[in-house]
């Protein structure tokens, strides 16, 4: 089963990549902090977050990147998506 990773970054809040489950509540979806603001985390430093949470990237799977605007006025977040897969467990294999 795939899951989404997100890469965000808020306007007051540094980088953190989360990884969306079936789970309802945002609250319980697996989040990787990487207690920064500015430049963005490297590929090998997502790569590396998203193994911590027990997750991988999806062969072939590419980060895309939206920008998401409130308004015309406002500032704006971006927003990288990815598809990711747990790691199978020894039982999995």
């Amino acid at each position: 089963m795939t899951h989404s990773a997100r890469l965000a970054k808020s306007c007051l809040a540094g980088w953190e990549i989360y990884i969306v489950t079936d789970s309802p509540a945002p609250e319980d979806w697996p989040e990787y902090d990487f207690d920064r603001v500015s430049s963005v985390p490297t590929l090998g430093e997502r790569t590396a977050a998203l193994a911590v949470l027990g997750y991988e990237v999806v062969k072939g799977a590419k980060w895309e990147w939206h920008e998401l605007d409130d308004d015309e006025t406002g500032p704006v977040r971006f927003l990288g998506v990815l598809d990711v897969r747990r790691v199978p467990s020894g039982d999995d294999r």
